[in-house]
């Protein structure tokens, strides 16, 4: 039994067309190959290496919904996640500081086991500093009353920042840590919250940040990802098994109007590519997701940066059929009908448990509406997973509302629509009309 509060999660978010935050795993069907690499990618992560993916699918084809599947494993196997959807205002660069509202979307959404819905940087660096204060009192058989601790934890302290100054930017990283130390000894709550601002890259000039913090720097629109880079290798020093940073709505970069500011965007993601494959990250895992035509488009998509292109097109092996699971990109294929039958098996027992009632929907009823969702004109290659839920919680509803009627008689009014997938444009009765 699905907990109501979980269930009513669910259904909201399906039938808005987005994703849940929880309850994943009740209606998880599918993309075991998928998901089977990603935590492969997870495991190197784990072990010091890096990686980077691209997910790629139409939309509703089920990127964000594998995003947030692997958000939740890597969550409950140790790992810090933060997540940023693009948008018009957060790119990976711009000329407004679009990648630095990238960084401080990231660093809200920044997420751990026991604090799922971001907002976790305070509670990490707070849980680094208790756990090293048990450490020495366990190793130097102090108790928390001891006038030695604080120098001894100190010490300690110093020990796991300077290993961090090795780093790009790990120096200033470094110092603002340390700051942080201090006014947790001092019980110096606006430091910490200062800290935290310079953190969350919430600093605009030099001059306030030195007001504050007593620092010469603050994090910019082009160092961001230096700066997530070194918070990877604290974290496995604070006790946590990596970062996992996921990109969804990478299309917004495709959707720039301007190609110099795309180009810029593609360079961008090309350096943290080269990053992982280098070396030159560790414990960091890098996950965007985009359609196909945003990736493939010569002109404006990820393949019109050549160096980008040449990096990630398929060979023609892969490409006759053969899905690779080991290259950088992955492509989501059409749930099979069998896999979409079970999903809307779940949401049955879902719909009904949230709102206290005995289904009466049966398999037969099942099949009969997936013959006509997969009957309509060119569904078997571009109706989605999305639109299919979508029209089926719809159907569940109006059902539960009139108890009277039958599937058959809700199928077969006028009452009843199916959804418009958003590739679609029927408004325009020359769309697919070309010169």
């Amino acid at each position: 039994m699905v907990p109501k509060r979980i269930a009513s999660a669910i259904m909201n978010s399906l039938k808005g067309g987005v994703v849940p935050r929880v309850g994943l795993g009740y209606i998880a069907v599918g993309r075991e190959k998928e998901i089977d690499a990603l935590l492969g990618d997870i495991d190197v992560v784990q072990n010091g290496g890096a990686s980077f993916r691209f997910i790629v699918g139409r939309y509703g084809s089920g990127k964000s919904f594998l995003l947030q599947t692997i958000r939740t494993y890597a969550m409950d196997k140790g790992f810090v996640v933060v997540d940023a959807d693009l948008s018009p205002e957060r790119r990976f660069m711009g000329s407004q500081k679009q990648g630095l509202a990238t960084y401080r979307e990231l660093m809200k959404n920044m997420s751990t086991k026991t604090k799922p819905d971001g907002g976790a940087l305070s509670l990490i660096l707070e849980k680094w500093i208790y756990a090293i204060q048990q450490k020495v009192m366990r190793e130097k058989e102090l108790s928390a009353f001891d006038a030695k601790l604080s120098t001894e934890v100190e010490l300690r302290i110093f020990e796991t920042v300077g290993e961090l100054k090795e780093l790009v930017h790990g120096f200033d990283f470094a110092k603002v840590l340390s700051l942080y130390w201090r006014a947790y000894r001092d019980g110096n709550e606006e430091m910490k919250s200062n800290v935290l601002r310079w953190f969350r890259g919430e600093y605009t000039t030099m001059t306030e940040a030195r007001r504050d913090l007593g620092v010469n720097v603050i994090i910019t629109d082009s160092d961001w990802y230096d700066y997530l880079k070194v918070f990877a290798s604290f974290l496995v020093k604070a006790g946590y098994k990596g970062l996992l940073m996921l990109i969804d709505e990478l299309v917004n970069i495709y959707k720039l109007p301007h190609a110099i500011t795309r180009q810029y965007n593609y360079e961008k993601i090309l350096s943290m590519y080269n990053d992982t494959l280098q070396g030159k990250a560790s414990h960091m895992g890098i996950i965007m997701a985009l359609t196909p035509q945003s990736l493939e488009d010569p002109r404006k998509g990820v393949y019109s940066y050549e160096a980008l292109r040449s990096r990630l097109e398929s060979g023609w092996i892969s490409t006759n059929n053969n899905g690779d699971m080991l290259a950088p990109v992955i492509k989501l294929a059409p749930l099979t009908q069998e896999e979409t039958f079970v999903l809307l098996e779940k949401l049955v027992s879902i719909h009904s448990g949230l709102y206290g009632y005995e289904s009466k929907v049966t398999d037969e009823d099942i099949v009969a509406f997936l013959k006509i969702e997969f009957g309509r004109v060119g569904a078997q290659t571009f109706i989605t997973p999305r639109e299919i839920i979508r029209d089926f919680i719809e159907l569940l509803n109006i059902l539960y509302q009139n108890p009277d009627k039958t599937v058959q008689e809700v199928l077969g009014s006028s009452g009843f629509e199916f959804a418009i997938s958003e590739d679609d444009d029927v408004s325009d009765e020359f769309a697919e009309f070309t010169l």
